[in-house]
């Protein structure tokens, strides 16, 4: 199977994933294509300086176009290719940014995130129970929050009315 094949699976793949899998429908919103706009600009920047430096290469039989001789750099544009990379590049990178937006989108309708969702940061709430706490061990650790109380208020830490 050629680089060209995988490419265009992986596209249908990840389109019919995000239409009738994951029902995300991401490829109907223009907020999508905006961010993959701005994904596309820096894949073709990086991915592009680095097949240029022969850095990555590809066989022949795999892709469209061929592989230059070592001697020089890819073509910017043309025989298959588009800033220096395959085409079949900018497929796999299209599926691979569509697919893990709409994991995104559909694992966040269902509730999965980090957790705890609001207040302080968890290092401030950890406490130190060991019988030997010093004065140094209690300057470190942040008082913890009271149910009910406002830590931002201007009596800090009185109940909130």
């Amino acid at each position: 199977m050629t680089y060209t094949q995988i490419g265009i699976l992986m596209v249908a793949g990840a389109v019919l994933a995000d239409l009738l899998v994951l029902r995300t429908r991401l490829v109907t919103r223009r907020g999508f294509w905006v961010a993959y706009a701005i994904v596309l600009f820096f894949q073709l920047l990086t991915n592009g300086v680095l097949t240029a430096l022969h850095v990555f290469r590809y066989a022949d039989a795999v892709i469209v176009g061929s592989q230059p001789a070592s001697d020089g750099p890819p073509p910017f544009f043309g025989e298959g290719r588009i800033v220096f990379q395959p085409f079949e590049d900018l497929l796999m990178g299209f599926s691979l940014c569509l697919l893990a937006m709409a994991l995104w989108v559909f694992w966040g309708r269902r509730g999965v995130q980090r957790t705890p969702l609001s207040g302080p940061p968890l290092w401030r709430t950890w406490r130190r129970t060991s019988s030997g706490a010093d004065a140094e061990t209690s300057r470190d650790t942040a008082p913890t929050r009271t149910p009910g109380t406002d830590p931002g208020g201007a009596s800090h830490g009185e109940a909130s009315a």
